[in-house]
């Protein structure tokens, strides 16, 4: 199943990748208008070969191709068609109309790929969320959205002369369905919350506890019983007799006391919880905790978009388990699929370029090993095809050929 394409995405995925196979999709489809993705085609004097960019810059561009696209999906009919008429109406011919014309098709094949439980992850900066979130409306229905996650990407910087400083991208989370699975996340306790809760220990070596009421909310006359000595409270206990006996035996419940060590009867027991059992605080849409790759970062693979491993382990263990499939379709130097790999998932990940190939193979090499199999469907195999590469771009040939000597 760990496959990478070489190749436009659109065609892979209608060629290659079958109806409800794939478990978790993440994307993060280059586009900023206010800066150039294709750094890495750069020559050394700063100039750019038009035809060193052209798989990447020529996508979003409003050409005949862009043209042809819309007026083909258009003529389909359905939401998408109605949301990309509003688009055309609102942004005329522009760059961002023909990202927004190249992804809707591309959206539809993902949401084919995905099983009923599965779930899609588009990572994109605020120049084009609105719209993408209006888009996956259409394609996804809007009764599937479950998150617009605010990822904070970088520390506060002071270029911002007339707005406020620049530093999130935003992650727009859709279920396929109502099947959708979804593991919730923890993270560390906020250490002002622990201080305050968990101020308690038996230095019985299980460590600090918090304590938490034992009377139930509800009236339950079942639950109206003595407990040690102590009267039950108005709407009795939270617990049976039989759950109260096996906490007392576990050493779970705290009894209040005066301070002559004797049994405070005019309080209550309270249950013990201890901070080693709990799973620590609940991820929000927030996402502070996961630091944005530092320049001399060990991850860092020079690549300009390049997210850190943890933020994609978190959607990966969000949503999915241990042999589901994850897609990655713009891949880029392959973060999703090496975080995949590492906990376990079978992986596809698609690329327009040789570059962003032999990058992420050299990338699985030298985090996996040898022992790592996996197929690559779109290189040259043999002379004639690297022929025909050389033929048809120079430039994929020359990538392709660098990385083969690495």
């Amino acid at each position: 199943m760990n496959t990478l394409y070489y190749g436009d995405n659109l065609d892979i995925l209608q060629r290659y990748i079958k109806d409800e196979s794939v478990d978790l999709v993440y994307l993060d489809p280059p586009f900023n208008s206010n800066a150039n993705y294709n750094v890495l085609f750069a020559q050394k004097d700063g100039a750019q070969s038009s035809a060193q960019i052209q798989a990447f810059e020529d996508t979003w561009q409003w050409d005949q191709n862009a043209i042809q696209t819309y007026t083909r999906e258009v003529e389909k009919g359905g939401p998408v068609a109605d949301a990309l008429r509003a688009f055309n109406l609102i942004l005329g011919d522009s760059n961002m109309m023909a990202y927004l014309t190249m992804m809707a098709p591309r959206l539809q094949e993902l949401r084919r790929v995905l099983k009923p439980t599965g779930s899609l992850y588009l990572h994109c900066d605020p120049t084009a969320s609105h719209y993408l979130k209006v888009l996956l409306d259409m394609v996804f229905g809007a009764e599937n959205y479950r998150n617009e996650i605010t990822w904070k990407r970088q520390t506060a910087h002071s270029d911002a002369k007339h707005q406020f400083s620049n530093v999130s991208d935003s992650i727009l989370f859709y279920a396929k369905s109502k099947l959708t699975q979804f593991m919730p996340q923890y993270g560390e306790h906020d250490p002002a919350y622990l201080s305050k809760f968990y101020r308690f220990d038996d230095n019985d070596g299980r460590g600090l506890y918090s304590i938490a009421d034992m009377a139930s909310p509800n009236p339950r006359p079942n639950m109206m019983y003595e407990w040690n000595g102590f009267s039950y409270p108005a709407k009795g206990w939270r617990y049976q007799r039989s759950t109260m006996e096996k906490l007392e035996v576990e050493g779970r419940i705290w009894y209040p006391k005066k301070k002559d060590g004797s049994f405070d009867f005019s309080k209550r027991p309270r249950l013990k919880r201890y901070l080693n059992e709990q799973e620590g605080s609940i991820i929000t849409n927030v996402w502070t905790d996961i630091q944005p790759l530092q320049f001399a970062s060990a991850e860092k693979m020079g690549y300009p978009t390049q997210k850190p491993v943890a933020l994609l382990e978190r959607i990966i263990n969000a949503s999915s388990n241990p042999d589901d499939v994850v897609l990655d379709p713009f891949c880029g130097c392959g973060t999703a699929i090496a975080a995949a790999q590492k906990l376990g998932r079978n992986w596809i990940g698609i690329d327009i370029t040789h570059l962003a190939i032999g990058l992420i193979k050299r990338r699985m090499e030298d985090a996996f090993g040898d022992a790592l199999k996996y197929e690559v469907i779109g290189e040259p195999t043999t002379v004639d095809d690297a022929i025909t590469l050389a033929e048809q771009d120079k430039y994929q040939f020359q990538w392709w050929a660098l990385g083969l000597v690495g």
